[in-house]
């Protein structure tokens, strides 16, 4: 063959394009065969990269339940562990060309992670299920996903039957959902998946608050709970008479009057409901809690501070107002769904247009107002139950305080004690007086204003403005 004294750019291109391919292919077939290859052609009895694979994603803090499924679905299989290069992508089609010979059996790898408040337990990292189901031969790769810098848990389903791979993944999501360490419980999503920090779950004690510390107008506790409650536990009558299960509440008011507070009652209300809730940026994160909910049904969602995305556009389509968002997804879960949202807001006024252009989102709204006297007073005695005012002397509280918050009552119980604590003296009449009148006085605006802008509530029925919903449990 004669060679060109001189080559074109062009042809030398094609020329070195055509080396580079023949030195591939050479090297190709020198190498052995990688373990998975003779593991998975032995399993199967063909070639396993002429079998179809089918990959699901989760988010990682459904690793654990995927995990859970695995195990659950193969009792028998002792899963593979895999050794490679850290930052690598782990797949099926990576495994069986390893093109760079990086992939080798070896030990499991596991991670530990939250199964429950103050729980945890250890779950596989990276493992390889070779595996029968329903009498064909399967392999699973269960991996950590780094999509983007964050964590996400995969599955990679190996079937040669494709209505076997279609089975087998709806049997580890059924799995996964009635195994799930996320049900029953009290988590918060916080971040989203938008933020460099990424999506995490926290899981939280569920709190405890008796009935009776819940000062509200009167007949609006048993409003809420039936609502949100009560609906669960006539769930089979509901459905008997064609009647949908899905539910949303608003509760609305100033700051400080008992909204958090009423929330966290409720969600100590059943055991059984899995609670989720949603505040800060991570409202963008609720078409995932709404689907979880599905899932682990009965559920309750908190959607905290719905005001606060009324007019944020950073993750609507086309530039919608978040909150449209929220209210589409209500929508857009079935009727027969035994899931309840309750929406707060310190401004009914701005959620108005939304709610007013997306009906049917919200079945009932309640006002959560400033208390009135009689509340006031059921508020200086519950925070009062250890001393020894007299009625009057609580009533005397009561009627010079109108327009003040359930935070402002415990303050002043706390600062009568105090005062008189100085004087090393129990506290009494007059010394409740006295710090009711402190704390009305224009030296002390500026803590009566912050009092009353607080916005959650500890245990006792009190609420204390540097705590979140979850926060501040004293059980």
């Amino acid at each position: 063959m004669s060679v060109p004294e001189k080559l074109t750019t062009e042809q030398f291109a094609t020329a070195f394009t055509d080396f580079i391919t023949q030195m591939a292919g050479a090297a190709q077939q020198a190498a052995a065969p990688g373990a998975y290859v003779e593991l998975l052609t032995d399993h199967f009895g063909v070639d396993p990269l002429s079998v179809d694979t089918v990959s699901q994603m989760f988010p990682w803090w459904r690793h654990t339940d995927v995990d859970t499924a695995l195990a659950t679905v193969f009792p028998e299989t002792t899963p593979k562990g895999l050794r490679y290069p850290q930052g690598s992508e782990v797949s099926f089609s990576e495994l069986l060309t390893d093109r760079y010979q990086q992939f080798e059996q070896g030990a499991l790898a596991y991670e530990t992670m939250p199964v429950g408040f103050e729980r945890r337990r250890r779950v596989i990292t990276n493992g390889l299920w070779v595996a029968q189901f329903k009498g064909h031969p399967v392999a699973v790769l269960q991996t950590k996903n780094q999509s983007f810098g964050h964590a996400q848990s995969q599955l990679e389903i190996m079937c040669a039957e494709e209505t076997i791979g279609d089975e087998l993944s709806a049997e580890l999501r059924r799995c996964m959902d009635l195994h799930s360490t996320l049900r029953g419980e009290y988590v918060t999503l916080a971040g989203s998946a938008f933020q460099d920090e990424g999506l995490s779950v926290q899981f939280h004690d569920r709190p405890r608050i008796r009935e009776a510390d819940v000062i509200l107008p009167s007949g609006s506790l048993d409003r809420i709970r039936r609502h949100v409650l009560g609906l669960s536990e006539m769930k089979a009558q509901l459905r008997e008479a064609g009647q949908h299960l899905k539910r949303g509440i608003l509760l609305y008011g100033p700051p400080g009057t008992g909204k958090t507070h009423t929330v966290r009652h409720l969600i100590g209300g059943d055991s059984s409901t899995t609670v989720i809730v949603l505040t800060g940026p991570a409202l963008g994160n609720i078409a995932m809690a709404a689907e979880t909910a599905r899932a682990l049904q009965p559920a309750l969602v908190v959607l905290e501070d719905c005001d606060l995305v009324a007019e944020d556009r950073d993750f609507g389509e086309g530039g919608r107002p978040l909150l449209f968002e929220i209210l589409d997804t209500l929508d857009g879960l079935s009727e027969d769904a035994d899931v309840a949202f309750v929406l707060t807001t310190n401004r009914a006024e701005v959620l108005e247009p939304a709610l007013a252009q997306r009906p049917g989102r919200v079945d009932l709204a309640v006002e959560i107002p400033l208390p009135d006297h009689e509340g006031r007073l059921k508020l200086f005695t519950l925070y009062s139950q250890e001393l020894s005012f007299s009625p009057q002397g609580l009533r005397d509280a009561a009627d010079s305080t109108e327009g003040i918050t359930a935070s402002f009552a415990k303050e002043a119980i706390r600062r009568a004690v105090v005062n008189a604590a100085a004087e090393q003296r129990s506290a009494g009449d007059e010394d409740l007086r006295g710090a009711v009148a402190e704390l009305l006085s224009d030296q002390d605006l500026l803590t009566t204003k912050l009092l009353a802008s607080a916005q959650d509530w500890d245990t006792d029925g009190s609420e204390d403005f540097d705590e979140d919903l979850h926060g501040g449990l004293d059980e």
